[in-house]
């Protein structure tokens, strides 16, 4: 699996960059999981990371918005710190309910 760390900046100074804004996160949400506000960490194969990479250069607008995708070194443990409010769940982890 290859971790990622996906930021976005998307225009909403109008309706229809409001809306583009929702559709990009809602793409980053299918993928992985919000670690702040446009920010988000997604563990994918490379046939994913293909699909992730088209389904938001879909929704984007490239004159308004911009994407950046980040290949996190392994281990995340070793190479990321966070500090305060970290609601980072392993998502290869059980979920225990």
């Amino acid at each position: 699996m290859i971790d990622l760390l996906i930021t976005y900046d998307v225009s909403t100074e109008t309706p229809a960059g409001r809306k583009r804004l929702r559709r990009v996160a809602k793409v980053c949400v299918a993928y992985g999981q919000r670690v702040q506000g446009s920010v988000f960490e997604v563990s994918v194969s490379e046939v994913q990371l293909v699909a992730l990479r088209e389904k938001l250069l879909q929704e984007m607008d490239p004159t308004e918005d911009s994407v950046r995708i980040y290949r996190l070194r392994q281990p995340r443990e070793k190479f990321v710190e966070a500090f305060g409010r970290d609601g980072y769940r392993d998502m290869s982890a059980p979920l225990i309910l």
